[in-house]
């Protein structure tokens, strides 16, 4: 699932392709006018909708809990299309952006994204995606970083993007090996972890804080004032 362009095929996706109820449909056109507005003069509604389209495909095979897909397609479009933007030079807001990659998106990733975003506010820009996302985030990392006051129980595992690692300033990586994309020019780097899949909140604890150590340092480097 890519989308390297704002060019239209012939058959793109459309609302009207996907099998869905009449709360769904309704959710989904809401979704799509939504994001029209947030994206008035950047994109057109063509493809806002292929966009939407294919976040909604993404996750709709995996679901358990299918009256979250609307809102699900909505948040990972919206990330797409900023990134998207930035690609294009349509969109500049000048922050630094990080893409944190692991391999199902369920645990380091998560984790790492929860503590920059509470750490950098709204002075800098992350995402999270994975090689191979799983259907959820990990408990025990959830429950571990409610403990230092972060709430990461509202996120979804999500596939990395062609856009996304275009977009993104520095790519760090926790484990995808092979898997992680890699472009010319882009800035990696390699955090190696303890895998905290299958772990109880214990032993995720460690890997918690070293990745909040890392997570600073990192926002040190790239010049961002950290709260807290």
């Amino acid at each position: 699932m890519t989308a390297g362009s704002t060019t239209e095929p012939v058959d793109r996706p459309r609302l009207a392709d996907l099998a869905l109820t009449l709360d769904q449909q309704v959710a989904l056109r809401t979704a799509a006018s939504r994001l029209a507005v947030d994206f008035a003069g950047v994109f057109g509604a063509e493809t806002i909708e292929k966009f939407l389209v294919t976040s909604y495909d993404q996750f709709a095979g995996d679901a358990t809990v299918v009256r979250f897909l609307p809102l699900m397609a909505e948040r990972f479009a919206r990330q797409r299309l900023h990134a998207l933007a930035r690609v294009e030079g349509l969109h500049d807001d000048g922050l630094p952006t990080v893409l944190f990659l692991c391999v199902h998106n369920a645990g380091r990733s998560q984790m790492a994204l929860g503590f920059f975003q509470h750490l950098a506010g709204d002075r800098a820009v992350a995402w999270s995606g994975g090689s191979e996302p799983t259907s959820r985030v990990n408990p025990a990392a959830v429950e571990a970083m409610r403990e230092r006051g972060i709430d990461i129980s509202g996120e979804f595992p999500k596939p990395w993007t062609d856009e996304t690692v275009r977009a993104a300033d520095v790519v760090v990586s926790m484990g995808c090996g092979d898997a992680c994309p890699i472009f010319p020019g882009k800035r990696y780097t390699d955090w190696v972890l303890d895998d905290p899949a299958g772990q109880g909140v214990e032993a995720v604890r460690p890997i918690r804080d070293e990745i909040e150590r890392r997570v600073r340092g990192l926002l040190s480097e790239l010049a961002v004032e950290v709260r807290g």
